[in-house]
């Protein structure tokens, strides 16, 4: 755990607690680590949310699937991002999506309850801390927002378009890479793989974009 200290200091959460302060922090909150591989599932549609986590290494995807076995992507938390705090903390009765490891990964969980009422020795951190998680659900409710409207576009190619100019914004311009391959981007965008190819295909020869396998560069 100690090795990974430098890494929960660069977390959102931990922002203005010091690594002193973070050790027995983690030691009150009764934070535990654990591995799991490529296709693992973390958490699992229908059961009772009660911890939330923290991705140490590795990356996750937050997934739908309908009663037809179609699957959506709502999320990819990665390196250093939480996972599964708004349901843990909404205290609901079962979860409406399973969490699945999208590589080998390691992840740091946490009780919600202890987060939510920690012992005496951690008193000292928890305004700080709640106000970090506020600030945590704030964004992850903006980043809801532009998958909304990614996905509320008419056609495959304005959501494609939508979705890249996004990620091409974010990375600054230029080359970028995503974190999804073609089955995990069709998913994530709600539209039939095959299409999307199709649609990917005639952006390029239409000299709007080039790309290779997940990294893109948009014209």
């Amino acid at each position: 755990m100690e090795k990974k200290l430098g890494l929960l200091t660069k977390v959102e959460l931990f922002r203005d607690i010091g690594d002193s302060e973070l050790s027995a922090l983690l030691s009150c909150l009764g934070a535990v680590s654990a591995s799991y591989k490529k296709g693992e599932t973390v958490f699992l549609s229908g059961e009772k949310p009660e911890r939330f986590g923290i991705v140490l290494s590795g990356q996750l995807q937050i997934v739908q699937d309908d009663y037809y076995g179609n699957r959506t992507i709502l999320g990819n938390p990665g390196e250093g991002s939480l996972f599964g705090e708004a349901f843990a903390f909404a205290a609901i009765e079962s979860l409406p999506v399973s969490v699945v490891a999208a590589s080998d990964c390691e992840l740091l969980f946490f009780s919600s309850n202890r987060f939510a009422a920690p012992c005496s020795n951690a008193c000292g951190f928890h305004s700080r801390l709640i106000k970090n998680m506020l600030g945590i659900v704030a964004k992850k409710n903006i980043e809801l927002t532009k998958k909304i409207e990614f996905t509320s576009k008419r056609t495959t190619r304005e959501k494609l378009l939508s979705y890249l100019a996004s990620e091409g914004l974010r990375a600054g311009g230029g080359r970028f890479r995503i974190p999804f391959n073609r089955q995990e981007l069709a998913d994530y965008l709600c539209v039939d793989r095959s299409a999307m190819s199709a649609e990917l295909s005639k952006l390029r020869d239409d000299g709007l974009l080039r790309y290779h396998k997940n990294e893109f560069e948009l014209l």
